[in-house]
C-alpha cells in the first residue's frame, strides 16, 4: 500500500468532507448549501408529453440516444397541503407518509399548491416578488420526496379564491403600492401592474434550482404540470375576454420559460353563454355568468391539455342522489367527448370531490360517483380517447384532518373506496402501452403482480 499518498491525500479528503458534513448538518436550515446532492440518487423518470388526445413518457436511452415513447393514463390524488407542511422538520414525515402511501396505492400524479401569498411567517410570497426562501425549501422537499416514490406533481401557481392569499391578495398589493386599479378580483386579469407581479411570481418559481437536488424545476421530470390558476371565475361574465387574453399571455409566457413541462388552466368545466349548444350541461345558470368557456379557454395554443373538475353535491341543491348521478354522467360524457372531437387534446378530471354519507343499503355515496368517473376514464382509455385520467379530492394523512373539508378523506380508513382507487390505478397501468416499466413498477406497488 501506498502510505504516503494516504497520508499526503486520502485522510486530509476525508478530513474535509467530515467537516463539510458537519457544517451542513448543524447549519443546514440558514445556509444556501447544496453540497450533498452529489450523493442525492433520485429515480430515473421521463418528462410527461402530449400526442394528440393522449398523454404520453418520453423516456430517452441516454446510451443509445434513441427515444421511446409510453401511453400514460393517470388516477391520482390532490393534496394541496403539501408545501404548508414541509415546511417544518417535524412534520415533514407527513408529507412522506402522504407520497408514500400514494404510491402504494398505485397513484401516479398528486395536484398541489405551489403559490401562498400575504405576508403570513409562512406565506412563500411576502409580497411581490419578495420571498420566504424556508417556504421554498420546503416546496423544494416536496418536489424531491415525490420523485423518490416516483409521483409527479401538478403545481398551480395562484388560486382564484381567497384562501392563500389569491387574486385578491395581488389586487391589495396594486393598491398599497399606489395603482389605480379596479378592488373588483376581475383587475387580476387586467391591470398590468397585478400581471406583472403574477410573471414575476411564475418565473420564481418555474426557473427555482431545486436547494436539496440541485434540478432546477425547469428540468425536473416529477413536475407533470404548471396549473395557471385554480379555478378561475370572473365576477362579471363581462370579463370573459379579458381572461381569455389572460390565459393565453400567461401560458404563453410559462412555455417562454420552460418548454419541457405541460401547462394547462386549472377549469373547472364551465360551458360560456355563447355556447348555447353545451351550456345546457352546466350544474346551473349561474355557471354561465362566471366568464369562463370550457372550449374557448382551453383552445388556447400553450394548453396542453384541459382540465375538469365535479362537485355535483355542492353545484346542485335540493335534488336526490339519481339527478346528482345523471348529471355527473352527462358531465364526464361531454368533456371527454369534446376533447376528443373539438379541441383534440387530452382531459383530466383534476378534482372529482364526492362526500362519504351511506346509502339505505348501506352503499356510500363517495364510491358510487367515484366509480362513474372511474368506469368512464377506462372506457375511454381502452378506446385510446381523450378521457386520459381522474385526481380525488382529497387524500389525507393522520395528524392532517386541520386541512380536510366534506370531500376529504384518510383512504386507508375507508376500505371500500381504498380498494376502488387500487382497482382504478391497476386497470389504467394495465391499459397504458407496455414498454419501459421501470417508473411504474415501484418496490409495494399493488399493480406489481398484474403486470408483465
Amino acid at each position: 500500500m501506498d502510505t504516503q499518498w494516504r497520508d499526503k491525500k486520502l485522510y486530509p479528503a476525508l478530513g474535509i468532507f467530515t467537516i463539510f458534513s458537519l457544517l451542513y448538518l448543524s447549519f443546514n436550515d440558514n445556509l444556501n448549501f447544496t453540497f450533498p446532492q452529489i450523493f442525492l440518487r433520485q429515480p430515473c423518470m421521463g418528462f410527461v408529453g402530449v400526442n394528440q388526445t393522449r398523454f404520453v413518457i418520453k423516456n430517452e436511452n441516454p446510451k443509445t440516444q434513441s427515444l421511446t415513447f409510453q401511453e400514460l393514463y393517470i388516477n391520482g390524488w390532490n393534496s394541496y397541503w403539501l408545501m404548508e407542511e414541509s415546511v417544518w422538520e417535524t412534520s415533514r414525515f407527513r408529507v412522506a407518509e402522504m407520497l408514500r402511501r400514494g404510491g402504494e396505492m398505485g397513484l401516479s400524479v398528486c395536484r398541489t399548491w405551489a403559490f401562498s401569498d400575504g405576508g403570513g411567517p409562512n406565506d412563500l410570497q411576502l409580497l411581490p416578488g419578495v420571498f420566504n426562501e424556508r417556504v421554498f425549501k420546503g416546496l423544494d422537499y416536496v418536489i424531491v420526496e415525490a420523485r423518490k416514490h416516483n409521483i409527479r406533481l401538478i403545481l398551480s401557481l395562484v388560486n382564484n379564491l381567497k384562501a392563500y392569499g389569491g387574486t385578491a391578495q395581488y389586487v391589495r398589493w396594486a393598491q398599497e403600492a399606489g395603482t389605480n386599479v379596479s378592488s373588483s378580483r376581475d383587475a387580476f386579469f387586467t391591470n398590468s401592474t397585478v400581471k406583472e407581479y403574477y410573471k414575476s411570481f411564475v418565473k420564481a418559481v418555474v426557473t427555482r434550482k431545486n436547494s436539496i437536488s440541485g434540478v432546477k424545476y425547469s428540468e425536473e421530470p416529477a413536475i407533470f404540470a404548471w396549473e395557471l390558476i385554480n379555478e378561475p371565475r370572473c365576477e362579471s361574465s363581462s370579463s370573459a375576454a379579458a381572461l381569455q387574453a389572460w390565459i393565453s399571455e400567461m401560458a404563453g409566457f410559462v412555455k417562454s420559460l420552460d418548454q419541457k413541462h405541460l401547462v394547462t388552466v386549472g377549469l373547472e368545466g364551465f360551458y360560456g353563454v355563447k355556447k348555447s349548444g353545451s351550456v345546457g350541461l352546466n350544474p346551473g345558470k349561474w355557471a354561465a355568468s362566471l366568464g369562463v368557456d370550457f372550449i374557448e379557454n382551453s383552445a388556447i395554443e400553450n394548453i396542453d391539455f384541459t382540465s375538469v373538475h365535479a362537485y355535483p353535491h355542492s353545484w346542485i341543491n335540493g335534488i336526490n342522489s339519481d339527478t346528482r348521478v345523471d348529471f355527473l354522467s352527462h358531465w364526464v360524457d361531454s368533456h371527454i367527448s369534446e376533447a376528443e372531437k373539438i379541441l383534440k387534446k387530452p382531459v383530466l378530471f383534476t378534482e372529482v370531490g364526492f362526500p362519504s354519507s351511506m346509502q339505505k343499503d348501506g352503499s356510500y355515496d363517495r364510491n358510487i360517483f367515484l366509480k362513474i368517473v372511474y368506469d368512464k376514464i377506462y372506457e375511454s382509455a381502452k378506446k385510446r380517447k381523450a378521457g386520459a385520467g381522474a385526481l380525488v379530492w382529497q387524500l389525507l394523512v393522520e395528524g392532517m384532518e386541520r386541512y380536510g373539508d366534506q370531500f376529504s378523506f384518510i383512504a386507508w380508513k375507508h376500505p371500500s373506496t381504498y380498494k376502488l382507487m387500487v382497482e382504478q390505478s391497476c386497470r389504467l397501468l394495465n391499459t397504458s402501452t407496455r414498454g419501459l416499466t421501470h417508473e411504474k413498477l415501484i418496490q409495494k406497488n399493488p399493480c406489481l403482480a398484474n403486470a408483465s
